[in-house]
């Protein structure tokens, strides 16, 4: 008698299991079309960090604000600044960058491993996120992000250049 009332259990569970699923109302997905452009620029980030002090120095800009940090662990140092960013600023800020050419870019071996500093470049957009560590040593393609990081140090205070 007790394996025929769990069994009769089971199959009670697993109707009101099935019920309750196929209950539910499923809703709809509709294929979402992104008003975006795939092409636009959402987001600036340069950093600058190693040595054998730990140096460190973070740029993130987006549409509507600049934010930079910089410090050394070491001596356990570090400050910050942020302000807004005006639609003017960030579209010359952009303006440096192609993105069809982000594909080319290529980057090199992190120096902080022998002391050195690593210069990292991401730069996103809505389809895709494009990171760069040491591409200065991509001679060819490495020009836009020099002009990128020059326009970024004319929208920072001086301390943080």
């Amino acid at each position: 008698m007790p394996t025929t009332k769990k069994l009769h259990l089971k199959i009670l569970f697993s109707i009101l299991l099935l019920s309750a699923f196929f209950s539910c109302d499923s809703k709809k997905t509709e294929p979402s079309v992104s008003q975006k452009n795939p092409h636009e620029i959402t987001f600036i980030s340069v950093s600058d960090i190693g040595g054998h002090l730990g140096n460190y120095r973070i740029v993130k800009a987006t549409k509507d604000s600049v934010f930079a940090e910089q410090g050394m662990t070491a001596n356990q140092t570090h400050k910050s600044w942020v302000s807004a960013m005006n639609s003017e600023t960030w579209k010359k800020l952009v303006s440096t960058i192609n993105i069809v050419d982000l594909d080319h870019i290529k980057s090199s071996p992190s120096q902080q491993s022998v002391d050195g500093t690593d210069e990292t470049f991401q730069i996103r957009t809505p389809k895709k996120s494009h990171i760069y560590v040491n591409a200065y040593a991509d001679t060819l393609h490495y020009k836009q992000l020099q002009q990128l990081k020059e326009q970024l140090n004319k929208i920072l205070p001086k301390e943080y250049q």
